[in-house]
C-alpha cells in the first residue's frame, strides 16, 4: 500500500514510517499541509495518514478541502485532540477512522489494514492455484505460504487491488518507493521476473508498453 504520513512531529513519524515499511508498505512523510498538497498532485495514494494541528493551518480543514476537490483516497487521523467533538468534526470532513495519540504501533497497522479491507472489493483472491490475502500480507501457492520480499509484495498488491485490469508502470514504480527515490530503469521488471519465478508465469500479463495485470493468460501486445 502506498501511503501518505503528514506530521510534522520528525520523532513520531520516523517511527512510524519505519513500522509501516517493515510490513511491506511504501511510505512519503511530509510535514506540511502544503506539502502534502503536492504529494497528492503527483501521487495515487492508498490510505492518508494525517495529523491535525501542522505548522501551516489545520488539518480537518485541509481534509475538507480535498474532499470537495474529488480527492478520494481514505484518511485516518493521528491527532493527540481526543475530544468527542473533535472526532465528529474530522470524521464528517470526510476522515476514514480516527486514531489518538500516543498509540500503539500495532493499532496503527491493524487499522491501516483494516481500511485497505474495507476499501477493497474482495481481500483475498483467488488465481488457479495461486491464492492472494491482501489483509493477511499473504500469498498461497497450492496450498502452500509462498515467501515474497517487502517490495515483491509491493508489487503483487497493487496488481491485486485492481485484479483483470491494467496497471500501469508508473503506478507500481509509486508503490515500490517513495517520493524523491532513484530508480533503476529495469527494476520493475527485475520484481516481476521474481514474482514469476515464485508464483508462475502465467500470473502476471505484460501489457507491452503500458504495464502490467494480474491475471491468467498470454502476454497482450
Amino acid at each position: 500500500m502506498r501511503i501518505l504520513l503528514v506530521e510534522d512531529d520528525p520523532d513520531l513519524s520516523d517511527v512510524a514510517a519505519t513500522h509501516l515499511r517493515d510490513h511491506s508498505h511504501a511510505v512519503d512523510v511530509v510535514g506540511t499541509l502544503k506539502m502534502a498538497s503536492a504529494a497528492l498532485a503527483g501521487v495515487a495514494y492508498d490510505l492518508i495518514l494525517l495529523d491535525l494541528g501542522l505548522p501551516d493551518g489545520d488539518g480537518v480543514d485541509w481534509l475538507g478541502q480535498q474532499r470537495r476537490a474529488g480527492q478520494q483516497a481514505p484518511v485516518l487521523i493521528l491527532t493527540a485532540r481526543d475530544q468527542i467533538s473533535q472526532r465528529i468534526r474530522g470524521l464528517d470532513a470526510g476522515a476514514d477512522d480516527y486514531l489518538t495519540k500516543p498509540y500503539d504501533l500495532h493499532e496503527l497497522g491493524a487499522r491501516v489494514r483494516a481500511i485497505g479491507r474495507r476499501h477493497t472489493a474482495s481481500s483475498t483472491l483467488q488465481l488457479g492455484a495461486v491464492r492472494i490475502d491482501l489483509s493477511a500480507h499473504r500469498v498461497l501457492l497450492e496450498q502452500r505460504e509462498v515467501r515474497l520480499t517487502s517490495r515483491e509484495w509491493a508489487v503483487l498488491e497493487a496488481l491485486a487491488l485492481r485484479p483483470g485490469h491494467l496497471v500501469t508502470r508508473a503506478r507500481l514504480e509509486d508503490a515500490l518507493f517513495e517520493f524523491g527515490a532513484e530508480l533503476e530503469s529495469n527494476v520493475l521488471e527485475v520484481y516481476i521476473s521474481q514474482l514469476r519465478r515464485k508464483l508462475g508465469r502465467q500470473v502476471i500479463e505484460t501489457v507491452r508498453g503500458l504495464g502490467y495485470r494480474l491475471g491468467f493468460g498470454q502476454e497482450a501486445g
